[in-house]
């Protein structure tokens, strides 16, 4: 069984069209007040980075998932909301996950200007790393180093108290009281101290302030980063639970206490914003938050409603149109999709092709080629044209019309050397899917001689020759773009994959699909690699863990087929058949998982 991957141009693809997108809804959907005020600029702040200046939305690097991808969409529209803390968070998860050293240099900048210095420090580290030849990170943490105010890292200089104290024994006088400076003191503080610097002293001056709930949540916010490992969270949940004992109807705090509670409990957390929206119905921040947790965890039905019920408060929002739309596409619920796109389309909603391409592929899914061509080559010039050319030829070849659909792709006009390549991974794609594994391989390595060192046209080649039975050769490209990319989790879970599968080095397999599942702890099909793996070393119970949160978080015909042979191996026959028969519902020409089957339960 060959590694499975979404190949470069399939995962622009996908990209182009998030699902995670509705989250973007959403948040367009709260109102400004329920979120998190950008701090205003504290002095002697560190610099921000050199060539990542703010100001103009960053556009996303061309070959993200829709789950990155969205963050970096979800930052650039928090930017220009003036949400500058949560543009910083979404960037930086953004490179975190990608280690791409522009995103790592754009949170830098944004979580330097937030005030969130803890943020900015991890952000440079990050991209310290991703980018070793620049010099400008390690200048930055090098600055953020000379101005702390202690070395000891725990204690915080009196005098800082002391005029803390101050400012809000003098706000306390006034009609606004001190809620707003409690508000604005971890972004002021993060700037200038270390983290737990920043808890000690904002739980020391809201102690003063009992009745404050705006004081309660600084210390649940300072706490969750900056109280003694191990107590953060409990403490935090603490604070937050004050807070809202004294605002009850406070949905910032309630997003708060939802967060903390989500960590280890997500059911949890539904329930109580459940609740809390129950009880507080105009409360459209939290609602969205509700939405998007359910989006998270599969619960589609219920995220549409609630999108839905946000639109019944507000029948003009556009945004909340589309996140519907979004959604029913993750449901396969393609004609409520459909009428929705098209009505979106007729307001002119959105002038980035996001429309046309969405519905290009519900007339793809649904069958209807002809008009799906039709509708991805109608859609507007930019990347997402350049896309949805390509996605023609792919169905031009669901149609059997392969000749075709290689003089259409060698007709495209690329440009550029990152589109010749596409091409050729494309013309590669085809004839896979076609079962012409020689007339791939033919094709890639034309394409590695080309475009040699091509990390993506290597890997390829790779699975390639893996699926042609040339082991040595899979291997060796493996190993290649190991060596050219020795942090990337899809190269080393390739490669150990076929270890795991094709040789009896198990165990040298193993060790690098562990390394890859550190870096991408969540991706479905390193899952399935551990699961495969430990299956394959015996160890029956901990593979059937990993292979079904792999199943949950991709339902892949393929990882269904693994899942259902350990526990056709660990002799429960009746829930292999339960696993298979489930996932050939959907998709019942799957030669792998027919194979599987085939072998086991004839």
């Amino acid at each position: 069984m060959p590694v499975r991957r979404i190949t470069p141009t399939d995962r622009r693809f996908v990209a182009s069209m998030p699902a995670l997108a509705i989250a973007v809804a959403m948040a367009l959907a709260a109102p400004a007040a329920a979120q998190d005020p950008a701090p205003a600029p504290a002095p002697d702040s560190a610099p921000a980075a050199p060539g990542a200046q703010s100001g103009t939305p960053a556009s996303p690097p061309s070959d993200l998932s829709a789950d990155v991808f969205y963050r970096v969409i979800l930052g650039n529209v928090a930017e220009q909301r003036g949400e500058i803390a949560l543009a910083a968070r979404a960037f930086f998860e953004a490179a975190r996950d990608t280690r791409d050293p522009r995103l790592a240099a754009r949170a830098t900048d944004l979580a330097s200007r937030a005030g969130l210095r803890g943020l900015a420090q991890e952000s440079a580290r990050l991209w310290a790393a991703a980018d070793a030849d620049d010099p400008r990170p390690r200048e930055i943490l090098a600055a953020y180093a000379a101005g702390r105010s202690r070395a000891d890292g725990t204690m915080y200089d009196p005098e800082l108290k002391t005029r803390l104290d101050k400012a809000l024994a003098e706000a306390a006088a006034t009609d606004a009281g001190v809620g707003e400076l409690f508000m604005q003191m971890n972004a002021y503080l993060g700037d200038r101290l270390d983290k737990r610097q920043v808890y000690e002293l904002v739980r020391d001056v809201a102690k003063g302030y009992p009745t404050s709930p705006e004081a309660r949540y600084a210390v649940a916010i300072a706490a969750f980063s900056g109280a003694p490992e191990g107590q953060s969270n409990a403490i935090a949940r603490d604070e937050i639970d004050r807070a809202l004992a004294l605002k009850p109807d406070w949905e910032r705090a309630a997003m708060v206490k939802a967060e903390l509670i989500g960590r280890k409990a997500p059911d949890e957390a539904i329930a109580f914003l459940e609740k809390f929206t129950a009880t507080y119905p105009d409360a459209r921040a939290a609602a969205a938050a509700l939405g998007q947790l359910y989006v998270d965890h599969r619960r589609y039905a219920e995220g549409r409603e609630v999108l839905k019920r946000l639109l019944a408060r507000n029948p003009g929002a556009l945004e909340l149109q589309y996140g519907i739309a979004v959604i029913s596409m993750q449901m396969k619920d393609w004609p409520t999709a459909e009428a929705i796109l098209t009505e979106l389309k007729r307001a002119k909603y959105a002038d980035n092709g996001s429309i046309e391409l969405f519905l290009a592929q519900v007339a793809e899914e649904e069958g209807r080629y002809d008009e799906a061509i039709k509708r991805y080559k109608a859609v507007p010039e930019g990347e997402r044209n350049w896309l949805a050319q390509l996605r023609v030829a792919f169905i031009m070849g669901k149609m059997g019309k392969v000749g075709d659909a290689r003089r259409y792709l060698s007709d495209l006009p690329a440009v550029t050397i990152e589109q010749r390549v596409q091409v050729r991974q494309a013309e590669a794609q085809l004839l896979r899917d076609a079962n012409d594994f020689e007339g791939a391989y033919a094709v890639l390595e034309q394409a590695n001689r080309e475009h040699p060192d091509n990390v993506d046209l290597l890997y390829d080649t790779a699975m390639v020759a893996e699926k042609l039975g040339r082991i040595e050769t899979a291997e060796a490209g493996l190993r290649k773009v190991v060596e050219l990319k020795p942090d990337d989790p899809q190269a080393l879970n390739g490669l150990g994959y076929t270890l795991v599968d094709r040789t009896s080095r198990i165990t040298e397999g193993f060790a690098l699909i562990e390394r890859a599942h550190k870096l991408a702890p969540d991706d479905p099909f390193i899952l399935d690699s551990m699961g495969w793996a430990l299956f394959k070393l015996g160890r029956y119970d901990e593979a059937e863990t990993y292979l079904r949160r792999a199943l949950k978080e991709r339902p892949d015909p393929e990882i269904a087929a693994h899942l259902g042979e350990v526990l056709w191996a660990a002799g429960q026959h009746d829930r292999a058949q339960e696993v298979w028969q489930s996932q050939l519902r959907t998709t019942p020409d799957n030669p792998v998982l027919l194979e599987t089957v085939r072998r086991l339960a004839r």
